[in-house]
């Protein structure tokens, strides 16, 4: 059974300078998601990092709002709190399937996000994998989130642009880059 498998863990990370990070929740099913939110809360405090959290109806709109946290916002990463039981339609899979896309297309494009959407058969499935005392899936997506987020301090600032960077100056550039 999974829930009795050993899984490696990885360090804590601490960080040197601020770091906020953004939890998105949907309380839907309110147990579950207070539940997630403890654990998340609970490793982002632990690591040294601050959070805000904003509630939004159900995890269709989790990616929704992250964007526009994204835009609008000084963020350094995400954390995606949700959960999906399977139900008698084809709703489960439309709704599991959009929203783990929507958030990966939003990480590819460089935000550091922590995806915590449970899509589970059953309640009791679910609340294992809620539980900070058990499976603490929330304080893993906020773990994810952090390691994303010094993963991209280790890189550097994002380039602006979307596939390559051209060498090419055009008038009145120097070459230099005065943001170093």
């Amino acid at each position: 059974m999974a829930g009795h498998e050993q899984h490696y863990i990885m360090p804590r990370v601490e960080f040197d300078k601020p770091t906020k990070v953004l939890i998105v929740v949907s309380p839907y099913y309110k147990d579950i998601a207070d539940n997630m939110l403890a654990g998340a809360r609970a490793e982002i405090e632990a690591s040294g990092a601050t959070h805000e959290t904003i509630e939004v109806p159900g995890a269709l709109e989790i990616p929704t709002a992250i964007g526009i946290a994204n835009r609008m916002s000084n963020f350094d990463g995400f954390v995606a709190l949700g959960c999906v039981i399977r139900g008698e339609t084809t709703h489960y899979e439309t709704v599991c399937n959009d929203s783990s896309r929507a958030i990966q297309l939003l990480a590819l494009q460089g935000l550091c996000i922590g995806n915590g959407i449970l899509t589970v058969e059953t309640r009791p499935q679910a609340e294992v994998r809620a539980d900070p005392a058990d499976q603490n899936k929330g304080g893993g997506a906020a773990a994810a989130a952090l390691h994303l987020v010094a993963l991209s301090r280790k890189w550097g600032s994002a380039r602006k642009g979307v596939g390559f960077t051209s060498d090419i100056l055009f008038a009145g550039e120097t070459g230099s880059d005065s943001t170093a």
